[in-house]
């Protein structure tokens, strides 16, 4: 009985004693990694080589120019190159304005007078393919509004330019109608309009004949690059690439 008692005091105390503690297993070092240098390497693009453009000084008067290649400072809507105009077709390849090189320096610098003033450059139309203006002249035959293709255009020979003007923001100054509006409202002499409209028309016509453009009386939004009207009309069609 002594022994019993004995026995069980033991095993008391032994259930009672704190379990040994576990060994702890030993986690490997982690490497440490540069994620700097990581995506560094992963983001890095090869650099493109832009695209090499000659000096206007340098060209031909005569040579054709892509005009967005020499400025990020004009605003475009080329409308033959959707089906927004007269002809309800898309009839160019691609919105590209290209004239010639003497035309292209002139209106750089008609742009940079206009700027200053806090305006910009709009284009509706450049240089015009040939066989365009023959669409054109089928549905409107009034040399008034169309040139005759037998005669050509000044946009045929990359001197001539459809614009109108813009705040630096973006805003298209109203001038009383709509481009390829052809009527009497449209004529640089109408003035049954509001005084700011005709000061609007006053504005680009003074701007731009200030750097050797001359306005057609019928239309407020074209003009001519008077140098330019002895060249030849032009076999050349646009690099849309």
């Amino acid at each position: 009985m002594k022994l019993f008692l004995v026995l069980s005091i033991v095993g008391l105390f032994i259930g009672c004693k704190e379990p040994s503690q576990k060994k702890s297993i030993k986690q490997p070092k982690l490497k440490t990694v540069d994620l700097t240098a990581v995506v560094d390497t992963v983001v890095k693009v090869p650099e493109v080589a832009k695209k090499q453009v000659p000096d206007l000084n340098t060209l031909a008067d005569t040579t054709f120019v892509r005009l967005a290649d020499y400025s990020d400072d004009f605003d475009y809507d080329m409308r033959y190159a959707t089906e927004n105009n007269f002809l309800k077709a898309q009839v160019y390849e691609c919105g590209e304005c290209y004239v010639r090189a003497v035309t292209a320096k002139a209106l750089l610098k008609a742009n940079k007078a206009f700027m200053e003033q806090g305006y910009r450059i709009k284009f509706f139309d450049c240089y015009r393919p040939h066989d365009v203006q023959k669409k054109m002249w089928k549905i409107v035959p009034n040399a008034t509004y169309v040139a005759n293709p037998a005669k050509g255009s000044i946009h045929n020979k990359g001197g001539a330019v459809d614009i109108t003007l813009t705040t630096l923001d973006g805003e298209q100054l109203d001038m009383g109608t709509t481009f390829d509006f052809f009527g009497r409202k449209a004529r640089h002499a109408y003035q049954d309009l509001p005084i700011e409209v005709l000061d609007n028309r006053k504005l680009l016509k003074s701007g731009m004949e200030a750097f050797g453009f001359g306005a057609i009386t019928s239309e407020w939004w074209h003009y001519n690059y008077r140098p330019t009207l002895g060249y030849q009309v032009a076999n050349f069609r646009w690099d849309c690439e």
